[in-house]
């Protein structure tokens, strides 16, 4: 497997290997043993398939927090998006710094995104499937977001901001300056 360090270190785009042959081909996207040794530690309680029809679904800002905090590990099986995360512990030397990667089917990239973290995404083909394992399951009242579009946070979405298609919820977060800090940094 190949590990890299994006711009903020706690957050990891992993690429399993893949074996083919002429049926096609075998990875191992998840060994609890061999991720922990690479700092990815689990252990993971709920997966998540999310299907998106259309180029430019957006799907973020989310985090949840309190002993609902999720680590996520992201990878696609159909498509392609662009995956953000932006880093709200407070005190971090990252604090409101971000990191993206393109994951897809083709490049076989995962994204692994600790706790403390919202992680956002944007489809860049139709038919495009997310696949992602949390360390916490799904808590409404733990859950919270910021505005896709936040100024101070400046994400380098591949799109234009009227081409968006966001749900409701998504239109109306706030700004990352109007929420009190959800995590510390230790």
């Amino acid at each position: 497997m190949n590990v890299e360090h994006l711009a903020i270190p706690d957050v990891l785009l992993l690429t399993p290997r893949r074996f083919h042959d002429p049926r096609g081909f075998f990875s191992e996207t998840w060994s609890q043993t061999r991720f922990a040794e690479i700092g990815v530690p689990g252990p993971f309680v709920q997966d998540n398939h999310a299907v998106s029809n259309a180029k430019g679904v957006l799907r973020g800002l989310h985090c949840q927090i309190g002993k609902s905090a999720q680590g996520k590990l992201v990878r696609v099986t159909k498509g392609s998006i662009w995956d953000v995360v932006v880093d709200i512990r407070y005190g971090s030397p990252t604090y409101g710094h971000q990191a993206g990667a393109i994951l897809s089917a083709e490049n076989w990239c995962q994204l692994w995104v600790p706790a403390g973290f919202l992680h956002g995404y944007c489809t860049l083909i139709d038919d495009t499937e997310v696949i992602y394992k949390v360390t916490a399951p799904y808590d409404q009242a733990a859950e919270r977001g910021v505005i896709w579009n936040d100024p101070d946070l400046a994400v380098a979405w591949p799109i234009q901001e009227q081409a968006a298609i966001l749900s409701d919820k998504d239109r109306v977060l706030p700004r990352l300056r109007e929420c009190e800090p959800w995590f510390r940094h230790p």
